[in-house]
């Protein structure tokens, strides 16, 4: 029997205290201020193996966080699959495990609690390295437009449910 849940779960990672680490925080403070039916939202500080037990239980996850690949201008916008952080899975210890790394070893311990489908949409940040409690200007001029993005995907997958 699957005890999964339908209500899609909207996850926020960052640090409040990193400068643009905290776009995903931010996007997801916005998202539940506004009170959506059938959404549930998470505001996590964690990396590694403790992303797993935030995933179970739901059936649709979207995870918003800031990405530093220096291949777009900060504030960028951008949506990703699981499948697109395959090459970056690997070998680590549990407090280097990336988000690939970890969703895959929870598909593998536990795949009856995991999500069917996680989307990510992402945030070209500027600075992550500077302990800021405030972000850099084109990572608050792009909120706005990070916010439509999970928008976007969040009716994408309550239409299909």
């Amino acid at each position: 029997m699957d005890e999964r849940t339908d209500t899609v779960l909207i996850v926020g990672l960052g640090s409040p205290i990193m400068s643009d680490d905290a776009i995903g925080l931010e996007v997801v403070d916005e998202i539940e201020r506004m009170g959506l039916p059938g959404v549930e939202t998470r505001q996590e500080a964690i990396g590694g193996l403790d992303i797993i037990p935030v995933l179970w239980g739901y059936r649709n996850v979207i995870i918003v966080d800031a990405i530093q690949t220096r291949q777009y201008e900060p504030g960028t916008v951008m949506f990703f699959d699981p499948e697109d952080f395959d090459d970056t899975i690997g070998d680590a210890s549990a407090h280097d495990i990336n988000l690939a790394t970890a969703m895959r070893i929870g598909r593998q311990v536990e795949p009856e609690m995991m999500p069917d489908k996680v989307r990510f949409v992402a945030v070209e940040a500027e600075d992550i390295a500077t302990v800021n409690e405030g972000m850099t200007p084109k990572l608050i001029e792009a909120k706005p437009r990070a916010v439509e993005a999970v928008l976007h995907l969040l009716k994408e997958i309550q239409s299909s449910i």
